[in-house]
């Protein structure tokens, strides 16, 4: 009877260490950061109920700027309003984006199309009113400082020569 309460108590150990170690790695440091893309306004008080997508509401901003991650990390993206994360590869800067490439559509915005250097292009958001308020999520597996943008031309280029809403995410090697 005593060997069966040590061997019960070992495996309550074992299992224990099993579910708090990777717990502890994974709430490692800078394996995860969260980048907010645009947020609603609330002075004056606005009610989305009554008016879900009042684009003139919204603060076409990324906050913060510059997220770090370690290489095989993510940044969870969570996007507030009409905008669209694109990400260029390590080493381009704002500058570098053509944006007289467009994808253009009858009553919305142009979304800047350079697909130079582009990793990553998030969801149309044209495409439905669920595609306004979401979050994706994107891992960087290489280090290097990558650009992030709204694609939404009058967002990252109000006027031009002008950029706006962009920031970036540094990723750093595994070891760091």
């Amino acid at each position: 009877m005593a060997s069966r309460i040590e061997s019960l108590i070992g495996l309550v150990v074992v299992l224990s260490i099993a579910l708090v170690v990777p717990s502890a790695v994974a709430d490692g440091s800078k394996v995860q950061a969260t980048v907010s893309f645009g947020q609603w306004q609330t002075d004056p008080p606005f009610d989305r109920f009554t008016n879900p997508n009042d684009r003139t509401r919204n603060q076409h901003a990324l906050i913060p700027f510059e997220v770090e991650i370690k290489a095989g990390g993510a940044v969870n993206f969570i996007i507030s309003g009409f905008h669209e994360p694109t990400i260029y590869d390590a080493g381009t800067q704002p500058g570098d984006i053509n944006t007289s490439q467009v994808v253009t559509a009858l009553g919305f915005p142009d979304l800047i199309n350079d697909s130079t250097n582009r990793i990553f292009r998030g969801v149309d958001p044209r495409t439905a009113p669920t595609a306004q308020d979401r979050v994706e999520s994107v891992t960087f597996h290489k280090p290097g400082t990558y650009l992030v943008i709204c694609a939404v031309h009058p967002h990252f280029e109000p006027t031009p020569g002008t950029f706006v809403m962009f920031g970036f995410v540094k990723v750093t090697g595994k070891d760091k």
